[in-house]
């Protein structure tokens, strides 16, 4: 199959072009995903109490319904009207209950990073695995994306399930490559490319070949014994 030739535009060139990014929705077999709502509020103040969610994650800590309010009220629409990050509500097919949230943000040079969290009544259901890989494949799909990323600091075992669930590779550990609670912390750091889930890339892909392994030679210089 040819490599589709499409030119990939950094985030700020995009919200030039298209200043307004819509809300879109999402589906899966079991879920939706797609826009929060004002009355989502209650909800998400509620899940955010969790304490796993308020230790592993960057939202403030306590978490007040102030802060629920700011995030759907602002933060998540800001996201898409400046096409800076896309979240989304992750509810059942049938249902507006919310389950979960999710997001692409951070995008850089052709890459986003995908983070989410999901209620803890929720869990255990492959909900959030079913939810990441759906935006992966829109982020492929729609966003020309080249890569992405996933991060958590180290530790944090459910997120890493999730993304290894997913489908992601984990690289390897990025030294204070996290900052959370005004404190800078290692964090794993997993991509998924457009191969991994059967699609072609923005671009031809080259990687690495392995380098053969390097041993000392049986003998140097030139003296004789």
């Amino acid at each position: 199959m040819p490599v589709r030739k499409r030119k990939v535009l950094a985030p700020h060139i995009r919200a030039q072009q298209n200043p307004v990014m819509k809300p879109v929705t999402l589906s899966t077999e079991r879920l939706r995903l797609c826009a929060f709502t004002p009355e989502d509020t209650e909800a998400a103040y509620a899940a955010c109490q969790d304490p796993d969610i308020q230790r592993w994650t960057t939202i403030p800590s306590p978490y007040g319904r102030e802060h629920a309010e700011q995030f759907i009220q602002r933060m998540v629409p800001d996201g898409w009207r400046y096409d800076s990050e896309y979240t989304f509500a992750v509810r059942p097919r049938d249902d507006d209950t919310l389950l979960a949230a999710i997001s692409l943000h951070h995008p850089r040079s052709g890459t986003w990073e995908v983070g989410y969290w999901t209620a803890k009544e929720h869990r255990g259901r492959g909900y959030m695995t079913e939810a990441v890989t759906a935006v992966a494949r829109w982020a492929f799909t729609a966003l020309d994306t080249i890569r992405l990323e996933w991060r958590a600091e180290v530790g944090n075992q459910g997120s890493r399930a999730v993304a290894e669930k997913a489908g992601m590779v984990v690289e390897g550990v990025l030294r204070a490559g996290l900052l959370n609670k005004d404190t800078v912390r290692d964090c794993w750091v997993g991509a998924l490319l457009p191969s991994d889930v059967g699609l072609p890339g923005a671009y031809p892909y080259l990687p690495a070949r392995t380098e053969p392994t390097w041993t000392e030679p049986a003998g140097t210089g030139t003296g004789a014994g």
